[in-house]
């Protein structure tokens, strides 16, 4: 089978396509034969190395497919199921050998393509606007980077709960795109101050909560975007890491909360992916999360894929295709 393996961490040149041996599902594993493959920007921090793995590695943490065998002990899946998954790397390549806990059966009204664009950047949107902050009707949030892949579905799915919902993007296309795709106003962060405007589009209270995956750029101002008491929630850091060195900042701005989830602990145990998937499933079933794929690119192009990520070059989800 094809793969994208990284022998050295480095830029997206360390992506090399090449053959694999696939081998076997052993106890409690399924294999899998991709349809469609999630590009997400926690690969390239695998790639990098900034969340290092053991190496020769197969990154990749969201794909859709069929099941082609199962191992001992699996129940739920058999041969010729389809299904889709996240949180487990090695989603890069033709076909995977994953563990069935991971994984979901996957309804017939949602196509390999859209569940691969959707499993990781929507099972995060579910955790935040659910769980992270349980986001009320009548609230007000922020979401950096509100035309990306994550930015889309969560901002349609938080204006489907009653937020008010503002986003941040860098160009009109992406400001265009964001409105169109639950927020109420978009702030064009690379024409003017992020903080400045949301303060003045809430009459100077600042909002209930942020929810930023930007990383080092933005998460100071993020900050003064707050209310008092709201809540700073860093889920991803897509410009550099993100330090807190002196807690009296949160004092200072207000006495502010700041939390830094991941998807490995809210979906840890598998009643709770399980929950989630289903709460993902009905909101694109019912139209309240409308997908948007903006990139394919084959299975051996995904150095380009990361590129393009890396560069602020993609709008809504970027897929890869085997």
């Amino acid at each position: 089978m094809k793969a994208i393996v990284v022998d050295q961490f480095g830029g997206p040149e360390a992506l090399d396509f090449r053959d694999v041996e696939v081998g076997e599902p052993g106890s409690g594993e399924i294999r899998v034969r991709h349809h469609a493959i999630g590009v997400n920007f926690i690969d390239t921090y695998h790639r990098t190395g900034l969340y290092p793995n053991p190496l020769p590695l197969i990154p990749g943490s969201e794909g859709a497919g069929e099941v082609i065998s199962v191992g001992a002990g699996v129940t739920g899946f058999k041969p010729g199921d389809r299904i889709a998954y996240q949180g487990t790397i090695g989603a890069y390549t033709e076909e995977r050998i994953m563990p069935a806990a991971k994984a979901v059966l996957l309804p017939e009204s949602i196509d390999y393509e859209t569940a691969a664009a959707i499993m990781l950047k929507g099972l995060t949107a579910y955790y935040l606007l659910f769980l992270t902050w349980p986001v009320r009707s009548g609230e007000t949030i922020l979401f950096q980077a509100a035309a990306g892949g994550m930015g889309l579905i969560a901002c349609q799915w938080a204006k489907s709960i009653g937020a008010r919902v503002i986003g941040t993007a860098g160009n009109p296309d992406k400001v265009a795109l964001a409105k169109a795709n639950g927020c109420d106003e978009v702030i064009n962060y690379s024409e003017e101050d992020f903080a400045v405007r949301v303060r003045e589009l809430t009459n100077g209270k600042g909002v209930d909560v942020v929810y930023d995956g930007v990383g080092q750029d933005t998460f100071e101002k993020s900050l003064d975007c707050l209310r008092p008491m709201g809540l700073m929630v860093s889920y991803g850091n897509a410009t550099g890491p993100v330090s807190v060195p002196d807690l009296g900042i949160l004092a200072r701005k207000g006495s502010l909360f700041v939390t830094r989830p991941t998807g490995a602990h809210y979906f840890a145990e598998r009643p709770a992916l399980l929950a989630g998937a289903k709460a993902l499933f009905a909101a694109v079933e019912s139209g309240a999360v409308k997908p948007h794929i903006g990139q394919r690119f084959a299975l051996s192009e995904a150095a380009d894929a990361h590129r393009a990520l890396e560069g602020r070059k993609t709008v809504g989800s970027t897929i890869l295709l085997p």
